[in-house]
C-alpha cells in the first residue's frame, strides 16, 4: 500500500477512449494508445488495505491483485508482472475482454467506485510484452505422456499452457482455420485486436505446445482414433449450440445468428473476404438479445455502415446504482445500467431513434417477423412486456428489419460434429457434459472444461477451469500435481 490515503484523495479515472467519430471508421481497438499508463501508478494507489480483500473471492482465477496494485504504485513492474501472471494465464485477454467481477467485490466499491483493477491489470500485460517479462517457459524435462486439448478457446488454450509446462506432450486441435476459439472470430478486434493472441500463441508454440487447425474431432478425425493416441483428453469445445427464436416468420431470409454474423466481420478484418456477405451497410438491423453478444453485434454494425441499429432487451430498463436488496455487494450486479463502447457509439450516432437509452429498447419481446414478396425480412413486431415477461396491452410496435441478429445466448456443446456421441459422453440436465469432482467425464482418460460442462459463462472463468482441469489432468497422469487449481467444477460465483 504505497499511498494509505490514495482511496480518499484519488478519484477512479478509467482508460479513455478515441472519439466516436474516429473510431467507428476503424477497427482497432476503442481506447486511446498510451493513454493508460501515464495514470496506472495514481489508479493503482487507489487500492485499500482493507485487511480482507473480497476481490480475491469475486475473481475465480484468485488473481493477487492487491499486491501488484501496490507494485505498480511503487513502479515495479517485473514483479507485478511476475505475480499477475502467477495466476493468469493470459491477463491481457481478461484486461479487455472480462466485466471484472473483482471490480464488483471490491471492498472500495461499497461506497466509491472501485479501484481500476481491470485498467491495471492491462496496464501490467501489455508492460511485460514490452519489457520481455514474458519469456517461454519450456518445460526442464518431458514426461513421456501425451494430452490432446480439443478447442482453442481460453479454456484449451490455459490448459494447454499449464500441462506443457508440466512437462507432458500436448496437441490442441481447432476446428477452425485459425486458433482463439470465440476470442479469433466471435470477439471484435474493437474489443482486442488480434495480435494480442498472435502473441501468446507463439510463446506457447515456443514452450512446445503442438496445434492442429482446420480438424473437427469427430468428423475429421474419430473420437475413439484420438482417445486412443493420447494418454488423457480435455475437451474445451465451449457451448456453441445457440438458442433460437420460434416465433412466426422465423424461416425468412435476413434472419441469422450472431455467431454467423460476427465471425465474417471479423474475417474480413484478418483478410479473407473484401467485405461480409451479411454486411449491415445500408440495411435495418435488429439485434434480439441484450448481452455483450449483442453489444459485439451493435458495434459491429455501426462500423459496417448500417442505416439503423436497435437492440431488444426483454428486461426492464436497470438502474444506474447497484440494488442493495436484489444484488448487495460483494456480488457481480447483473442488473446495472452499462454503457459499453458500442452502446456509446449508438447513443451518440443516434442509431435507433425509438430506443429507450442508446440502442436499446428494454422489455421488449418479439412476437413475429414479416416479409415481403421475395421472403426476405422487413420488419420485426414486438410488445413491451412486465416482470413475469407478460405482454403489456397496447405497447405493440412495429421495427423496420432489413438484417435480424440473434443473440440469446448459449445451450452446450455442438453435437453436430459427433465428439460427444462417438465417445459416449454423458449429459447433464442443462445439456452441457457431466463431469465429477476431478473434471472427469464418464468416459476413462477424457476430462470436461469450460463452457462445455459449466455453461455459458465469463472468460475469468474459462482461463480458471482450464488451469484447474490441467492440475486435474496432471495428477491423473502422474498420481500428483503441484499445479494450481483456483477452482472446483462445482464452484459458481458468489450470489445473494
Amino acid at each position: 500500500m504505497a499511498d494509505p490515503k490514495g482511496f480518499m484523495t484519488t478519484p477512479r479515472q478509467d482508460w479513455p477512449r478515441r472519439p466516436v467519430e474516429e473510431r467507428v471508421r476503424d477497427w482497432n481497438e476503442v481506447y486511446v494508445p498510451g493513454a493508460l499508463l501515464p495514470i496506472i501508478g495514481k489508479q493503482a494507489d487507489r487500492c485499500m488495505d482493507c485487511g480482507i480483500p473480497f476481490c480475491h473471492e469475486a475473481c475465480p482465477l484468485g488473481n493477487l491483485i492487491p499486491e501488484w496494485n501496490d507494485l505498480v504504485s511503487r513502479d515495479d513492474w517485473r514483479a507485478a508482472a511476475d505475480r499477475l501472471h502467477a495466476t493468469n494465464n493470459f491477463p491481457e485477454f481478461t484486461g479487455r475482454l472480462c466485466p471484472a467481477p473483482c471490480e464488483a467485490g471490491c471492498v472500495l466499491a461499497i461506497n466509491q467506485p472501485a479501484v481500476t483493477i481491470k485498467n491495471v491489470e492491462c496496464a501490467i500485460a501489455d508492460r511485460a510484452w514490452e519489457e520481455g517479462f514474458a519469456p517461454p517457459r519450456p518445460p526442464e524435462r518431458l514426461s513421456g505422456k501425451t494430452v490432446a486439448v480439443i478447442g482453442s478457446g481460453p479454456t484449451g488454450l490455459a490448459a494447454a499452457q499449464q500441462l506443457t509446462r508440466a512437462g507432458h506432450t500436448v496437441a490442441v486441435y481447432e476446428r477452425d482455420d485459425r486458433l482463439g476459439g470465440l476470442m479469433r472470430y466471435g470477439i471484435p478486434a474493437f474489443k482486442m485486436e488480434k495480435h494480442h493472441l498472435e502473441r501468446r500463441l507463439e510463446q506457447m508454440t515456443a514452450e512446445g505446445t503442438k496445434f492442429r487447425t482446420s480438424t473437427a474431432v469427430g468428423r475429421d478425425i474419430g473420437a475413439d482414433e484420438l482417445r486412443t493416441r493420447y494418454d488423457a483428453v480435455v475437451i474445451a469445445t465451449g457451448a456453441t449450440a445457440w438458442r433460437d427464436l420460434p416465433v412466426p416468420g422465423r424461416e425468412l431470409t435476413g434472419i441469422h445468428q450472431a455467431m454467423e454474423y460476427l465471425p465474417l466481420a471479423n474475417r474480413v478484418c484478418e483478410g479473407d473476404l473484401e467485405s461480409s456477405p451479411l454486411s449491415a451497410a445500408g440495411k435495418h438491423v435488429v439485434i434480439v438479445g441484450g448481452g455483450d453478444t449483442g453489444a459485439d453485434c451493435l458495434g459491429t454494425a455501426v462500423r459496417e455502415g448500417a442505416a439503423s441499429v436497435t437492440q431488444l432487451d426483454i428486461y426492464a430498463l436497470p438502474g444506474a446504482e447497484r440494488d442493495e436488496n436484489a444484488e448487495p455487494w460483494p456480488t457481480y450486479p447483473v442488473r446495472l445500467y452499462r454503457l459499453s463502447a458500442a452502446h456509446e457509439e449508438a447513443r451518440d450516432l443516434r442509431t435507433a431513434p425509438v430506443a429507450d437509452a442508446d440502442a436499446r429498447l428494454f422489455a421488449a419481446s418479439t412476437l413475429r417477423f414479416e416479409g415481403d414478396v421475395e421472403g426476405r425480412v422487413r420488419s420485426l413486431h414486438l410488445v413491451e412486456v412486465d416482470a413475469r415477461r407478460r405482454p403489456v396491452d397496447g405497447t405493440g410496435r412495429t421495427l423496420p428489419a432489413d438484417l435480424v441478429l440473434l443473440a440469446l445466448g448459449f445451450t452446450g456443446p455442438d453435437r453436430r460434429d459427433g465428439l460427444v456421441d462417438q465417445l459416449g459422453l454423458e449429459l447433464d440436465p442443462r445439456g452441457t457434459i457431466a463431469r465429477d469432482a476431478a473434471f472427469a467425464t464418464n468416459v476413462p482418460g477424457v476430462f470436461a472444461a469450460g463452457d462445455a460442462a459449466r455453461g455459458q459463462s465469463l472468460i475469468v472463468w474459462a482461463i480458471a477451469e482450464g488451469r484447474a482441469v490441467a492440475a486435474a489432468v496432471d495428477r491423473h497422469l502422474t498420481g500428483s500435481s503441484t499445479l494450481p487449481a483456483p477452482i472446483g467444477p462445482y464452484d459458481r460465483p458468489m450470489t445473494v
